[in-house]
């Protein structure tokens, strides 16, 4: 018996001494993340979950979703309501491709037909990838995409916010974000978690002086929406400052200056090239979703509405337009505090540039929370003020808002508005 288990022991192929280091550096590697973003995620995916938890369970309890039609933010089960809206449109493109024309439209304040041109392409050609890999549908995928891009951007939010506020602040951070009112849309089949997570990683690439990784991230963020016109000129005033202190060379700064706006412009080049001219894709968010400039004359609008009964606007939605209303009135606050604490100019550059963009232009006032979650920077001065309570106060404090969240940012989002 000895001399057979002798025998079996000398036959066992052993690894080659490389593969045994490169898995162990692999284990090590990932010991060393865990170690380093296993709190913020830890927090993030609670919150998170108690939120969703909740908005289920009031999806469940009133039932309206099954009096809508899927496109709108209904179906046979709650699960179906995470694909409407914006969510149904990126599933056309994931199944079908574009096809981009401006017609004019027959009914409505519309003058063209809508057209899944408007939605970028970075999202749902990854629901496509991640369908044809999984096999699941386009719904799942999407899902799955936004999911998965919700973790990896609580995970930048967190490595930004360490390098400026601290790691216990920051690991606050990523759970403010979590909460934060439109968060309901980080797990529905929406480009907004993909975009916060690609926005995240290149604020902190900037802060790390990788001004390529900067500036490719930048570019793949600009695949995605067109508000990533705030993180490209970010990355750019970033790139003119060290350009200006000489202190990163010439090469660095210069290629994240020049690949960051790629993305969007290229984009928007191409789809107004294939709808007949230069202006078409603003023709169309115009013409077709009632979303452009108009310096502000909207939110006006909206504000004098709410408070004072004058101008009557579009789309409006009592509930979520007083949660918007809380969130304008608190944002003067909110970037005074962030000033306070002397963080990069880029990052100001971002978030400013961010709100304008957001209270500027004519959109549902109602989405205004949606609209404001890649302002991550302004949860530092929230996560700061958090960071003096105990462990015990500040499970308390971010459980209890995350039960709101599910409310707020869940069934009044999908169920009460459009999100």
């Amino acid at each position: 018996m000895a001399a057979s288990h002798d025998t079996e022991v000398a036959e066992r192929p052993e690894l080659p001494a490389g593969d045994e280091a490169a898995g162990e550096g692999a284990r090590a590697w990932l010991r060393r993340v865990a170690h380093e973003y296993g709190p913020a995620l830890a927090v993030f995916g609670a919150v998170r979950l108690i939120a969703f938890t909740v908005f289920m369970w009031l999806l469940a309890w009133s039932g309206d979703y099954l009096t809508n039609p899927t496109r709108f933010g209904g179906g046979a089960h709650t699960w179906d309501v995470l694909g409407g809206w914006d969510g149904w449109w990126y599933q056309q493109v994931a199944q079908n491709g574009y096809d981009p024309k401006l017609l004019p439209s027959t009914s409505g304040p519309w003058t063209l037909e809508q057209n899944s041109v408007a939605f970028f392409p970075l999202y749902p050609g990854l629901m496509k990838m991640v369908s044809a890999v999984t096999g699941l549908g386009t719904f799942g995928a999407g899902v799955l995409v936004s999911v998965v891009s919700s973790f990896v951007a609580a995970a930048g939010i967190y490595a930004v916010a360490k390098l400026l506020a601290g790691r216990r602040a920051a690991v606050i951070a990523a759970g403010v974000w979590g909460v934060f009112p439109g968060s309901g849309v980080e797990w529905a089949v929406y480009s907004d978690s993909l975009f916060v997570a690609l926005a995240a990683w290149a604020c902190y690439f900037v802060l790390t002086r990788n001004w390529l990784a900067a500036g490719v991230t930048s570019f793949v963020a600009g695949l995605n929406r067109p508000t990533s016109a705030a993180l490209a000129a970010a990355v750019g005033v970033a790139a003119l400052i060290a350009l200006w202190k000489r202190r990163d060379g010439v090469l660095g700064p210069v290629s994240a200056l020049l690949i960051a706006p790629l993305g969007f412009v290229g984009y928007i080049a191409w789809a107004s090239w294939r709808m007949g001219s230069w202006t078409s894709y603003f023709d169309l968010q115009r013409g077709a979703w009632l979303h452009y400039f108009d310096w502000g004359k909207h939110t006006g609008n909206v504000i004098q509405n709410l408070l004072f009964g004058h101008h009557k606007y579009m789309f409006g939605y009592p509930t979520e337009d007083l949660i918007a209303l809380f969130l304008v009135f608190a944002l003067p606050i909110l970037l005074f505090l962030l000033v306070r604490m002397r963080p990069p100019v880029f990052l100001l550059v971002y978030v400013g540039i961010t709100v304008v963009l957001v209270l500027g232009s004519q959109q549902i006032f109602g989405n205004t929370s949606r609209y404001l979650l890649p302002c991550f920077p302004l949860f530092l001065p929230i996560a700061a003020g958090l960071n003096r309570l105990s462990r015990a106060s500040l499970a308390a404090v971010l459980g209890i808002t995350a039960v709101a969240s599910g409310w707020y940012a869940g069934y009044v989002l999908f169920e009460l508005g459009i999100p």
